[in-house]
């Protein structure tokens, strides 16, 4: 992510998709742990991918059969999605929305953030968790991975502690957390980044 970026300033974003290599996030293709859940089956109904960039966490629920909408504040990220939706033949959408704002017609069985929540400072995390209750469908799931507290040095977004999981969930959600890593493009020879996961479940 653009180091301290705005998360209501799309130019930061864009910036990030406009060069000759993809930003870190960005890997060609989904995060390992959520083609696991995809081969569970964890993946049926209306999905919601908020900050979807390039868009290859919906593309994979949306070849498991899934109802797959993108989102992401980044219009360069937003049409990279929809070419690869055309090329690959599948019906997944992508919208150009700010993940804080958005508002949908019926809520949804699942939403996706992989590397969103950890952008947010306090008041727009508070901001980001109410979204959340309103897109998601009472016994919905949010499945979340972020940078981690774990990952030494202080490069890259914010890290996130447990504790504060635990916090920004504490009313009205349930949660199992597992320490996790994401995969990124390489950044100083790594390849892998401390990262949490969590199921949330909207009671």
């Amino acid at each position: 992510m653009p180091e301290n970026s705005s998360t209501t300033d799309a130019r930061d974003w864009d910036a990030a998709y406009s060069g000759t290599a993809p930003p870190p996030w960005d890997i060609g293709r989904p995060q390992p742990r959520f083609e696991v859940l995809a081969r569970a089956g964890a993946f049926r109904g209306r999905i919601l991918d908020c900050g979807c960039g390039t868009g290859e966490h919906a593309l994979l629920v949306s070849a498991e059969g899934a109802d797959a909408l993108g989102i992401d504040l980044s219009e360069r990220a937003v049409s990279q999605a929809r070419a690869k939706a055309q090329s690959r033949g599948l019906p997944a959408r992508f919208e150009v929305a700010n993940a804080l704002t958005f508002r949908a017609p019926e809520p949804f069985d699942v939403v996706l953030d992989c590397g969103v929540f950890h952008v947010f400072d306090d008041t727009d995390r508070a901001t980001y968790v109410n979204t959340l209750r309103a897109l998601i469908r009472p016994g919905g799931t949010l499945y979340l991975m972020c940078f981690s507290d774990r990952e030494p040095g202080d490069w890259g977004p914010r890290r996130v502690s447990a504790t504060e999981l635990y916090d920004a969930f504490a009313n009205g959600w349930r949660m199992d957390l597992a320490p996790s890593t994401m995969s990124v493009n390489p950044i100083e020879g790594r390849t892998e980044v401390q990262a949490w996961f969590a199921a949330v479940v909207r009671a």
